[in-house]
C-alpha cells in the first residue's frame, strides 16, 4: 500500500528537515558502565523541546492525530529527566522521573508488559523496547528511592521480555538465540533490540542476577552474528527486511553502536561502528541511502 501525502509530508519534516538541523538524541552524557547514573541514549530533549506543566505526562501523536499517553515516549521522558536532574540537580527533573516511574508502575499488566502498539496493532500490544525502557527507568527509581515497589515492577517486565513471541511475549527464544522484538508482527528491529539489551543490563546491575546475566549475554552474542545483515555496505537497514535506515536512524546505530563499544569492548562494534560512520560522511553513500530510503517510503515499506 502506498503511502499519502501526510505521511511522506511527515517522514520528510521528521527525517530530512530534523537531520538537516542536527538530530540531537545522540549518545549519553551522564551514563556509566558500572552505575546506574544516566542513560545510555541521550532523551534530553524529549523533557526540553515542549516544556510540560511538572505534573503532566508526555503524550504522543499517532496517525488519526489523537494524541495517547504512549509507553515509549513516557519512558524516556522519565529517562530524559533523569538526566536533567544529574546534570542539573534541578529538583523538579526528578520528580518528573518519578512521575513516569509511578505511571510504569500502575500501568504494568499482571503479567509485567505495558501496552504500547496496541492502538495500531491490537494483536500485537507488547514492545520489548518497551519493556527494556521501562526496566531501565524502574531500576533507576529504585536507585534514587530505595522503594521496592520500582524493582518489583522491574524485575516483572524483564521477566515478561523471555516470553516468547508465541506465547504472547516479545522475543524469539530458542536453545541458541535470544532475539528481542521491538513489534512482535514484523522484522527484527536492531534499535529496538539494543534498546532491550540496555534493560537487561541495567537490572543486572541492580540486581546482579546472575540468570538475567546469561540472558543478557546470550542475546548479546545473538545480535553480534545478525550485525552482518544489517550493514548494506553503504548503508544500514532498519530492520531484518531490506527497509532501509532514514538518516536518523542510521546516526542512532552509530550512536548505539559508539555505546555498546565502550560497554563491552567487542569489536564487532568497533568495526562497524567505523563502517557506518564512513557511510554517513560520504556523499555517494549518504545520498544513496537517502534515495532508496525514499523511494521505499513511497512504495509504502
Amino acid at each position: 500500500m502506498a503511502v499519502t501525502r501526510y505521511q511522506l509530508k511527515k517522514w520528510i519534516k521528521k527525517y530530512v528537515l530534523k537531520t538537516q538541523q542536527g538530530f540531537r538524541q545522540g549518545v549519553g552524557t551522564v551514563y556509566s558502565k558500572d552505575e546506574l547514573k544516566g542513560y545510555y541514549n541521550d532523551l534530553r530533549e524529549k523533557v526540553t523541546d515542549k516544556p510540560l506543566p511538572e505534573n503532566e505526562l508526555p503524550k504522543s501523536f499517532i496517525d488519526s492525530g489523537e494524541q495517547i499517553h504512549f509507553s515509549i515516549g513516557i519512558m524516556q521522558y522519565g529517562l530524559g529527566s533523569y538526566d536533567l536532574y544529574l546534570l542539573e540537580k534541578d529538583e523538579s527533573m526528578k520528580r518528573r522521573m518519578f512521575l513516569c516511574a509511578d505511571w510504569a508502575v500502575e500501568n504494568q499488566k499482571e503479567n509485567g508488559a505495558w501496552e504500547t502498539f496496541a492502538h495500531i496493532y491490537p494483536e500485537h500490544p507488547y514492545s520489548s523496547m518497551a519493556q527494556g525502557e521501562g526496566v531501565s527507568l524502574l531500576v533507576r527509581a529504585y536507585a534514587e528511592s530505595g522503594d521496592v515497589k520500582y524493582l518489583e515492577a522491574a524485575k516483572k517486565a524483564v521477566y515478561f521480555m523471555l516470553v516468547p513471541v508465541e506465547q504472547g511475549g516479545v522475543c524469539i527464544n530458542t536453545e541458541n538465540e535470544l532475539i528481542f522484538k521491538e513489534y512482535t508482527e514484523r522484522p527484527i528491529v536492531m534499535n529496538g533490540w539494543i534498546f532491550s539489551l540496555w534493560g537487561l543490563f541495567d537490572y543486572v546491575k541492580a540486581t546482579g542476577d546472575e540468570k538475567i546475566k546469561e540472558e543478557y549475554l546470550r542475546s548479546l552474542a545473538t545480535l553480534e552474528k545478525y550485525i552482518p545483515h544489517y550493514d548494506l555496505g553503504y548503508w544500514t537497514r532498519y530492520d531484518y527486511s531490506e527497509r532501509v535506515a532514514s538518516p536518523s536512524y542510521h546516526k542512532l546505530h552509530i550512536d548505539q553502536f559508539t555505546v555498546m563499544y565502550d560497554l563491552t569492548g567487542h569489536e564487532i562494534f568497533a568495526v562497524h561502528l567505523e563502517k557506518f560512520k564512513k557511510y554517513r560522511d560520504s556523499f555517494y553513500c549518504r545520498n544513496r541511502g537517502f534515495v532508496v530510503k525514499a523511494f521505499q517510503k513511497l512504495r509504502g515499506k
